[in-house]
C-alpha cells in the first residue's frame, strides 16, 4: 500500500462549475449581523482561505470567515451529486467566522466545495474560496491520516526572507505542512496547540548559533492573549502561510485543543501569580472561556463539547479526548484515592470514553490525545502536568482514572486500540505492556508521539514504569540541547494507513517527509 493516490489533491483546487440544487442544511453561526464598518469594497471579502473538519459517511463541515456580515453560501460537487448549502448569517459576535454542514454527500467521495459570503440586504458576494474533502467510505477501503500538534509554538512564525547581508536563517513558512499536503490523505488530525495564545510573534529572534530568526508579524500577535481579539487572532495568523491554507483546502481536518490555546500549563480554577506581569487578567477561567470560543470559531467541530466521535467507516472511530477542561490542579500527582485532585478526563468524560469504546464497531480505534499517557511532564518543581506522577510504584493521583479505564476496556474486550498524541515536542513510539507494568490490568496498546508541526523542540521526556511503556523509537534534540528552531530540522508529523485488510502502518515523518521508523500492526493481535 503506497498511502497516495494520484495527485489530485497537489493542483490547485479549480473552481466549481454547474453546482446546481439546494440542500438541507444546518449551520453554526450567529444568527443575527450586527452594524460593522464596511471596508471600502463594494462587496464582502473572504479572508483566510477555507477549510473543512469533522466529517462523516454523508455530512461534513465546511469553514470560512467574512470581513463583515455576511451569508455564507456553500456550493458542492462530487462525482455527478452536487447541492447547495445556505449557511449562517455571520457577524461579529462569531468574529464573522461561520461553519456550515453540509449534507447528503455520498459515502467514500472527494467532495469539492466553494464558500462564498454573500452580502445580507444585497447583490454583492465574495469571490469564490474552493477546498476539498473525502467522506467516510460505508466499505472498507485504504485509508491514510496525518497527525501532529504545535504550530507556531516559542516565538517561530512564518519564517521570511533573510534580508540581503544578513546571516539569517533561511526559512521560508510552514514546512511540514507543505510536506503534509504532497500526501493525498483522507483526515488530518491536529492533536492540540493549533495555536501557542501564550507566545508572542515577535519581528526577529536571535538564535544561540548567532543568527536570526525572522517572522511575518500582524496585528495582536505582539503579545501575549488575553481578550477575546486577541486570541482570535492567534487562529488568524497561522492563515499567511500559503502551505498551512493550501493544506487546509485539501484534507479534512479533525481538531482537539491543549494548553497553548489558553497558556502554558493551564487548568481550571488557576490564578495567575502578581508576578507575571505579561497579564493583566489574572483569572484563567475567564481566559479560558475567551480562548475556547476563539477555538470553536475557528474549528469546524461537531456538538458542543471538544471529545467527540468521528466515525470514519468500518475501519476506523477517532475518539478525541479533552485532557484540560476538567482536570484538578496541577499538583505533586501521589493521591491514594480518587477524589477532585485527581481528575484529568473528569469521571464523565471517562464514563463516555469507555462506554464509546466498548460500542465502537469499527476494526479500529484512534484515541486523540492532547498529552502522552506514560511521559513524566513537570509543572515547576514540585507538580505535574500530565497523568504520569514519576513514581515507580501502583497508580496514584491522575494515574488512579486512567488505570480504571483501561481496567474497564480489557473487561468490555476492547481491542485494536492506539493512541496518537504531540504536546513533548519530538517524535516517539510507546507500547505500553502489562508485562512490564506495575499495574497490570490491560491488555497491549501503542502510544504514537509526533511533534511538533512548527515550534521549538525539545525532549525527551523521562518514561513512568507505572503502566509498563517500552521507548521503541525517539527522534529528539541531542542531550543539552532545546528550544531549536524549525531550521534545526527536528520538526515532525505522523502517517496512519490502514489498508482494506484491516493492516495499520505507522510511520513516523520528519518536515522533509523522509520515514524515520514503521511498523505493521495487525488488527485483532495483541499488540
Amino acid at each position: 500500500m503506497t498511502g497516495r493516490r494520484g495527485l489530485g489533491r497537489r493542483e490547485v483546487l479549480a473552481g466549481i462549475a454547474g453546482v446546481a440544487g439546494v440542500g438541507a442544511a444546518a449551520a453554526i453561526g450567529c444568527a443575527k449581523a450586527p452594524a460593522v464598518t464596511r471596508s471600502k469594497t463594494s462587496s464582502p471579502q473572504l479572508l483566510d482561505g477555507v477549510m473543512a473538519g469533522d466529517v462523516g459517511e454523508d455530512w461534513a463541515l465546511v469553514w470560512g470567515r467574512s470581513d463583515r456580515p455576511a451569508q455564507m453560501v456553500v456550493e458542492w460537487t462530487a462525482g455527478s451529486r452536487s447541492g447547495r448549502v445556505v449557511g449562517p448569517v455571520v457577524g461579529d459576535a462569531s468574529g464573522f467566522t461561520g461553519t456550515t454542514r453540509l449534507v447528503d454527500l455520498p459515502p467514500g467521495a472527494d467532495v469539492d466545495y466553494r464558500v462564498t459570503f454573500e452580502e445580507v440586504h444585497g447583490r454583492g458576494a465574495s469571490a469564490p474560496a474552493t477546498g476539498r474533502l473525502r467522506t467516510a467510505p460505508s466499505e472498507a477501503r485504504d485509508l491514510e491520516i496525518l497527525w501532529g500538534g504545535d504550530t507556531c509554538g516559542q516565538g517561530f512564525g512564518v519564517g521570511e526572507p533573510a534580508e540581503p547581508g544578513v546571516d539569517e536563517v533561511g526559512v521560508i513558512g510552514l514546512k511540514t505542512y507543505a510536506s503534509m499536503a504532497e500526501h493525498d490523505a483522507d483526515l488530518m488530525i491536529h492533536c492540540g496547540d493549533l495555536v501557542y495564545a501564550d507566545s508572542p510573534i515577535p519581528r526577529a529572534m536571535l538564535l544561540p548559533d548567532g543568527t536570526l530568526w525572522r517572522n511575518r508579524t500582524a496585528p495582536h500577535r505582539d503579545k501575549v492573549a488575553e481578550t477575546l481579539e486577541e486570541f482570535r487572532a492567534a487562529y488568524r495568523y497561522n492563515f499567511l502561510d500559503d502551505s498551512f491554507a493550501r493544506f487546509h483546502r485539501q484534507v479534512a481536518t479533525i481538531f482537539a485543543w491543549d494548553d497553548h490555546e489558553v497558556l502554558n500549563n493551564w487548568y481550571p480554577g488557576e490564578v495567575l501569580p502578581a508576578e507575571d506581569r505579561r497579564y493583566t487578567e489574572r483569572s484563567v477561567d475567564v481566559l479560558a472561556a475567551r480562548a475556547r470560543q476563539a477555538f470553536r470559531e475557528h474549528t469546524a467541530i461537531a456538538g458542543p463539547s471538544i471529545h467527540r466521535v468521528i466515525r470514519y467507516g468500518p475501519l476506523l472511530d477517532v475518539f478525541v479526548v479533552d485532557m484540560r477542561s476538567f482536570r484538578g490542579p496541577n499538583g505533586p500527582g501521589l493521591e491514594d484515592t480518587k477524589g477532585p485532585a485527581t481528575a484529568f478526563l473528569g469521571s464523565a468524560q471517562a464514563s463516555w470514553l469507555a462506554a464509546s469504546l466498548a460500542g465502537s464497531r469499527a476494526l479500529w480505534k484512534l484515541v486523540v490525545a492532547d498529552m502522552p499517557l506514560g511521559l513524566t511532564i513537570p509543572d515547576g518543581d514540585a507538580a505535574i502536568e500530565a497523568l504520569a506522577n514519576g513514581d515507580p510504584g501502583p497508580p496514584r493521583g491522575r494515574e488512579l482514572e486512567l488505570a480504571g479505564l483501561l481496567a474497564q476496556l480489557r473487561a468490555g474486550g476492547v481491542r485494536n486500540l492506539v493512541f496518537v498524541t504531540a504536546d513533548v515536542h519530538y517524535t516517539a513510539a510507546h507500547r505500553y505492556d502489562p508485562a512490564r507494568a506495575i499495574f497490570s490490568d490491560f491488555d497491549p496498546f501503542w502510544e504514537f508521539v509526533s511533534g511538533p508541526l512548527h515550534a521549538g523542540t525539545f525532549g525527551p521526556n523521562e518514561l513512568d514504569p507505572t503502566f509498563g511503556p517500552e521507548l521503541r523509537f525517539i527522534k529528539a534534540p541531542p542531550p543539552g540541547e532545546g528550544n531549536l528552531p524549525p531550521s534545526a530540522g527536528y520538526q515532525f508529523f505522523g502517517q496512519i494507513q490502514i489498508a482494506a485488510s484491516g493492516l495499520m502502518t505507522v510511520t513516523l515523518r520528519d518536515r522533509e517527509d523522509a520515514a524515520l521508523w514503521s511498523i505493521d500492526l495487525p488488527a485483532n493481535e495483541r499488540v
